[in-house]
């Protein structure tokens, strides 16, 4: 038997370039739905399931050989299809809802944007790939490359994506921008440069409102 839309959970990624602070930020959206009592899963792109996690350590990990750029976009489809296919589409059937650490619109940011691969080929791999799918909503965290690629110099070593040139970052910015302005509706576009509290002010705040639309009472059990 099929899940009617009402009953089918939501779908809500978080997007955004390096030290944007999208783990913390994960965290806080996780435990603001754990505490209402909203079932759901966490995961990750690329990742989500141990194939795709073999292709995510593939896509990151350093190499002499030069990574062609269709065929690093063909790897991450592939483990989104894996993903979608395991993970995804069974929790929204069941009415979970589904946080998800980046999506495809990271595809289109580092593929279209820091690659400069052709958008068309990545919506025709989104198309074959998803069908119909698409996020509820896009939880976009902003901030400048130069600000975010300090912070994250600061965790640790950088994997084969974050050792890219400044400009690679400033490309994948703004391709993340024209996503959102192209659709406004789908997207909330969080200033990550603020102080803490008021980012995850404007996160409750769009969980709240994708409360409401589900027609559910955000009311915490604390």
């Amino acid at each position: 038997m099929e899940t009617s839309d009402l009953q089918r959970g939501k779908f809500i990624t978080l997007e955004g370039g390096e030290g944007v602070g999208k783990s913390t930020n994960l965290r806080f959206v996780t435990d603001w739905l754990r505490a209402r009592e909203i079932q759901f899963i966490q995961t990750r792109e690329p990742g989500g399931t141990p194939l795709a996690e073999e292709l995510r350590n593939m896509l990151l990990s350093h190499r002499e050989e030069a990574v062609d750029p269709t065929a690093e976009l063909l790897m991450v489809f592939a483990a989104r299809a894996q993903h979608l296919a395991q993970v995804i589409e069974p929790a929204l059937a069941r009415g979970e809802w589904v946080v998800c650490d980046r999506f495809t619109d990271a595809t289109y940011a580092y593929q279209g944007g820091g690659r400069q691969l052709d958008r068309s080929l990545i919506a025709q791999l989104e198309q074959t790939v998803q069908g119909d799918l698409r996020p509820d909503r896009v939880l976009l965290l902003d901030l400048d490359p130069e600000i975010g690629l300090q912070r994250a110099a600061a965790t640790g070593a950088a994997d084969r994506f974050e050792s890219e040139q400044l400009a690679f970052f400033q490309r994948v910015r703004a391709a993340y921008r024209e996503r959102a302005e192209a659709a406004p509706a789908r997207y909330a576009v969080i200033d990550a440069s603020q102080p803490l509290n008021e980012v995850q002010l404007q996160l409750q705040s769009e969980l709240e409102r994708l409360c409401e639309r589900s027609g559910r009472i955000p009311q915490s059990n604390n």
